[in-house]
């Protein structure tokens, strides 16, 4: 016990001495140090990085996206020119707002709009869009049946306009 003595009078006051709990502090300490080496072993590693390409490539397709003055996208199978998709102004968000994350990384790195994306279906299921350009790749299963289904219908229909025919503007 501690004493103190107080202003108003010379009689001292007994305190009690409070401890601090150290097993508490102890057990916090030993969490966040294993989480550090944890995560520095995964990153280090590699390890636990469960999605990888090794899965077999099941479908693809080679796809240009290209801007209309109207405001449309134009769709083309890039391996012979043919119209497979005609995105009306103003509508699917989810394709536009996509192809605008992956065509200004394109920009930033200087990549012209020649070389086309590659849309994906894998033996593991996944559905991705990928720009062999910058290396970035979107999982379009994530966002959900009707998101990804916009992308996968590109994967089987056959042409709108044949290779020959010309583009509406």
């Amino acid at each position: 016990m501690a004493t103190l003595h107080t202003l108003a009078s010379d009689e001292p006051v007994s305190v009690p001495k409070t401890s601090t709990p150290i097993l508490p502090l102890v057990a916090c300490a030993v969490l966040a140090l294993s989480t550090l080496v944890g995560v520095s072993v995964v990153r280090l590693t590699g390890l636990g990085s469960g999605l990888s390409d090794v899965a077999p490539v099941v479908q693809e397709r080679a796809l240009r996206f290209e801007d209309r003055t109207d405001g449309g996208i134009t769709v083309r199978d890039a391996r012979n020119g043919a119209v497979i998709g005609d995105v009306a102004p103003g509508t699917n968000g989810f394709l536009r707002s996509a192809m605008r994350g992956l065509v200004r990384e394109r920009k930033r790195e200087g990549i012209g709009p020649q070389l086309p994306f590659e849309l994906v279906i894998r033996g593991d299921q996944r559905l991705t869009l990928e720009d062999p350009g910058t290396g970035r790749r979107i999982d379009l299963r994530s966002f959900g049946p009707t998101n990804a289904g916009v992308f996968e219908n590109l994967l089987y229909v056959t042409a709108i306009t044949p290779p020959s025919a010309p583009v509406k503007p």
